[in-house]
């Protein structure tokens, strides 16, 4: 049987791919945020929540680049996705039963094995989809991000009211939703000829030094980040903001989302990628030390918040466009795995596990702390990109 032909960008397909995101970062919105406040409630202490919270960095250093692999040798990124998506409704259901640590562990397990797939095959197949559009790119984005804000408003007030006892049955209709969302996109796949040819080695291209530096700055940055991913609903209430700021904090954040995925068509031709890369880092430095030092003043933590729209919406689109342009054709589904297990998978892993004990031990202010120096040396990596990718410009002169 002949592979369907690839499928033009066209409107229909690229509200197809906005419900998507919507869909998943509505997930995303209330799940991330709420899920260590739900083990709290549970009565876990601070160490098992840092340890169940980073199953899902440890899912992606494995999951996202197995399933890129698979979607570059077949093609199949939708029917992957939809599989995926699936699986994890299925495995959500196994929330409502409260067997301890070590059940919701391999619940979440198999989980996030397949949600933390999705990042890297929707990114992979969009990049293919807008075909380096980047303002087409934030608009699809931006739907996740208003997806994001929904959710993470709404649940706040949600379980301020009738308290965490519903964060399953939230799991499940979230999901829900996003596996119908997969249902509405096109059957989309690489040129049939592409996946005829032999297979092309990703090695050349991770021996390139700028390719390199540009991972270890994405290593750091997402790696300072999970101090918030993790820990910023838990450091909030131990300063006494019940859920419902708690919420409006984080959806700041994601309305900062929205304002630069809004703009980011005539922001982002402004600077090189790698100089994005190096503001972002010094944004993130800025952010986290601001959280760490003035948590107990809510206008720090809004400016705080609100510095999100560079130190991760601006962060990751330059991210996207740096792996679409390294890693292009048959590479893009395995750059783009790299993307998610370099800096979500083993950066998040570090991140969390390294923030619980430090929060443990010393509070969480030396967590947030230890966080802004990780995101100054992402920043001193990514100067080594600005300098790597001046000298090879001057030499192709």
């Amino acid at each position: 049987m002949s592979a369907p032909p690839q499928v033009a960008a066209g409107r229909g397909h690229l509200l197809a791919f906005a419900g998507l995101s919507a869909s998943y970062f509505a997930h995303i919105g209330f799940f991330n945020p709420y899920l260590p406040l739900w083990l709290k409630d549970l009565g876990l202490p601070i160490f098992t929540i840092s340890l169940l919270a980073s199953v899902q960095s440890i899912t992606r250093v494995f999951a996202p680049y197995a399933w890129g692999a698979l979607s570059d040798h077949t093609g199949q990124r939708v029917k992957l996705l939809r599989f995926s998506a699936a699986v994890a409704l299925a495995s959500s259901f196994g929330l409502w039963w409260h067997g301890g640590a070590w059940w919701l562990a391999l619940v979440l397990l198999v989980m996030f094995t397949h949600t933390s797939s999705m990042m890297s095959l929707t990114e992979a197949a969009m990049a293919q989809l807008v075909a380096g559009d980047w303002g087409r790119y934030g608009r699809i984005r931006l739907c996740g991000s208003a997806g994001f804000l929904v959710t993470v408003f709404f649940a706040g007030e949600w379980f301020e009211r009738f308290g965490m006892k519903h964060f399953p049955a939230w799991a499940a209709g979230t999901l829900a939703i996003v596996l119908i969302a997969t249902m509405k996109l096109p059957d989309i796949r690489e040129p049939v000829a592409a996946h005829d040819a032999a297979r092309e080695p990703i090695g050349p291209v991770l021996r390139i030094p700028a390719v390199r530096w540009f991972f270890a700055s994405l290593f750091f940055q997402v790696m300072s980040h999970f101090s918030v991913y993790a820990f910023f609903s838990l450091y909030l209430d131990s300063l006494g903001y019940g859920k419902s700021v708690i919420g409006l904090l984080w959806a700041l954040s994601v309305v900062a989302e929205i304002v630069w995925f809004f703009l980011q068509g005539r922001l982002i031709g402004l600077l090189p990628m790698p100089r994005w890369m190096l503001v972002c880092g010094i944004a993130a430095v800025a952010r986290l030390g601001l959280t760490a030092g003035l948590g107990g003043s809510i206008a720090a933590l809004v400016v705080a918040q609100w510095l999100h729209a560079l130190s991760f919406a601006a962060h990751h689109t330059t991210c996207i466009a740096v792996v679409s342009r390294r890693f292009p054709g048959r590479l893009r589904g395995r750059g783009q795995a790299l993307f998610t297990v370099i800096g979500y998978g083993f950066g998040g892993v570090l991140g969390v596990l390294l923030g619980g004990a430090v929060a443990q031990e010393l509070g969480y202010r030396a967590m947030f702390a230890l966080a802004a120096v990780l995101a100054a040396v992402g920043s001193l990596c990514a100067w080594r990109v600005v300098r790597l990718e001046r000298v090879g410009r001057v030499g192709r002169a």
